[in-house]
């Protein structure tokens, strides 16, 4: 159930107007009253009798007794009152008693007090209804309405629950603006998936992804092949812009803009610069470390790794304001991982990235800065180009997938203290996406390290068993009866041949998060070897038949330590 109170008004019979009449697409299907303040308010959709003006001078009456210098100027009060797409089709009756509920719970007409404001609900689709309501009681007061929209939440989560109807988290006014119905119907009429607002959304998104300036971003804007409009001051400064469609056109055949602001609260001009500002330090130079791109799709990925891993630490343990950052960035790395991925992986990546955009944003606002080698890492895999499904590129985007879902679930596990739950739930759902991406993604390149494992001799193998009972005995029967053992031996055996210290990686690695729920232990710490070790991601050049190395210099994990559960369980 997802109310929303609109802004106030001074027309009440333009409102009328608009809730019986045929929708600015002839969405409105069969306008007529479902309730009202009096039982016997005329209803001008179903009696040939009543008309709007008719209903709107009742409604007024209250306004019209009143002194003229004491009328408000907005006195019209709107409240529109949806269900959830997967609610079943609610009768006449059910939506005047949630109507009831609602005028009663913000304040339009308190129950047991017959000195309330006029009111009407309209109903002229299957799945809401409009209530229209005049500000002057019927005693010449003003309704008390502070926090109408707070308390309308709170009333349609009871009827949720008194209904069996599907439970939604109330909103904290951060969540970028539904599609309306006449968008809906539009799309629908067009053979669209998706409405106009939201392919916009989904554009401009990837377009802020990585990029570092003004030019930059309309440039991307423009090759996506969306019609820009800039808002410049009378000095010449850029103040904002509107994106639109080239074949969404209105009525008059002209294209139909959105404002970056009207696409997601975060999209604004001003946001966006936010982002750009702290790509630069103090001497107002592109920040150096880190700042040039990757040259291959593979290179980017492994960055992209060792980025979100250090930024797990920051969400789980960090400053508010710093996490929050990092989860924003989160979004952009998602979205070009999504952009640039595979056709095997492209759907639940883009499900993936779609998701997140919820998690995204907050009322805790991000300091930027901190989150620069994230952004970077999002702009090194738009540059970096797209992946292959196959070979380094393939590998290294299922270990990319591995670190993220960790990452994912932090923020979902950060949003959740904060009582964020439509964060939580977003990133949740964000999450189980990257959990499906992973399985096709690591298919290739697990199945040829699983190949290489089962080459090394018996000997070798028979060593490397009685190795991994002696450092992990608390997991080594787990791991050797898992058909991924094979390929955790052939990493073990390429990080020895590399010079590393087999027992300090594969320590590090089990100690670096909780393994006990994961599907396969050995899957997961593959990816984890393979990264700490720098090996590459699809085990070009390891060696047969090497014994392994139970002690000697190595290389150290360069991880933080969490106690996330393991992605893939």
């Amino acid at each position: 159930m997802i109310p929303r109170v609109h802004k106030r008004g001074s027309n009440t019979f333009g409102l009328l107007n608009y809730l019986y009449g045929k929708g600015t697409h002839e969405e409105h299907v069969d306008p007529h009253l479902v309730t009202a303040w009096d039982s016997f308010a005329p209803d001008p959709g179903r009696d040939p009798q009543a008309t709007k003006r008719h209903l709107q001078q009742l409604l007024d009456q209250p306004i019209q007794a009143l002194a003229e210098s004491r009328r408000p100027a907005k006195h019209v009060w709107h409240l529109s009152v949806r269900a959830a797409p997967d609610d079943p089709v609610l009768t006449d009756e059910q939506w005047g008693e949630i109507a009831r509920r609602m005028v009663a719970a913000t304040g339009i007409a308190p129950a047991a007090d017959e000195a309330g404001c006029r009111w009407a609900a309209v109903r002229h689709a299957d799945d809401h209804i409009h209530i229209i309501a005049t500000l002057v009681r019927e005693d010449g007061r003003r309704p008390r309405l502070n926090n109408d929209a707070k308390r309308s939440q709170a009333e349609a989560r009871l009827i949720e629950a008194e209904y069996g109807l599907k439970q939604l988290s109330t909103g904290d006014e951060t969540a970028a603006q539904r599609p309306t119905s006449a968008e809906r119907h539009k799309a629908q009429r067009q053979g669209r998936e998706r409405t106009a607002r939201e392919e916009l959304r989904e554009s401009v998104r990837r377009a802020v992804t990585g990029a570092r300036s003004e030019e930059e971003f309309f440039d991307r804007l423009a090759s996506a092949g969306l019609l820009i409009r800039k808002r410049e001051a009378p000095s010449g400064d850029l103040l904002g812009y509107k994106v639109a469609l080239p074949d969404d056109r209105n009525k008059d055949g002209e294209p139909v803009f959105y404002p970056g602001a009207r696409l997601a609260p975060d999209l604004s001009l001003p946001r966006i610069r936010e982002r750009w500002s702290a790509d630069f330090d103090k001497t107002g130079s592109p920040d150096s470390p880190g700042s040039a791109s990757p040259t291959s799709p593979s290179a980017a990925r492994r960055r992209t790794a060792t980025a979100a891993w250090v930024a797990i630490g920051v969400v789980e343990d960090g400053d508010d304001a710093v996490a929050a950052a990092y989860v924003a960035a989160t979004g952009e790395v998602l979205d070009a991982l999504a952009k640039t991925s595979a056709a095997h992986t492209r759907s639940e990546l883009r499900d993936a990235a779609n998701a997140f955009e919820r998690a995204s944003r907050s009322h805790i606002r991000a300091v930027r800065g901190h989150d620069r080698a994230l952004r970077q890492a999002a702009r090194d895999l738009v540059h970096g180009g797209p992946a292959l499904g196959r070979g380094e590129d393939g590998a290294s985007t299922a270990m990319v997938i591995d670190v993220l879902f960790f990452l994912v679930t932090a923020a979902a596990h950060w949003h959740a203290r904060k009582g964020h739950a439509q964060q939580a739930e977003a990133a949740s759902r964000a999450a189980e996406h990257l959990r499906n991406a992973y399985r096709p993604a690591a298919a290739q390149p697990l199945g040829v390290l699983y190949q290489r494992g089962r080459r090394l001799s018996q000997p070798v193998l028979q060593r490397q068993t009685a190795f991994l009972r002696e450092t992990l005995p608390s997991l080594a029967e787990k791991i050797l009866a898992e058909p991924g053992w094979y390929a955790l031996a052939a990493t073990i055996a390429e990080a020895d041949a590399a010079g590393h210290d087999p027992a300090a990686l594969l320590s590090d690695a089990v100690e670096s998060r909780e393994l006990g729920t994961a599907d396969s232990v050995s899957d997961v710490l593959v990816w984890r070897l393979r990264r700490r070790a720098d090996l590459p991601a699809d085990a070009t050049g390891i060696p047969k038949n090497r014994t392994v190395k139970k002690s000697g210099e190595g290389a150290p994990g360069n991880g933080p330590s969490h106690h996330l559960w393991s992605p893939f369980r």
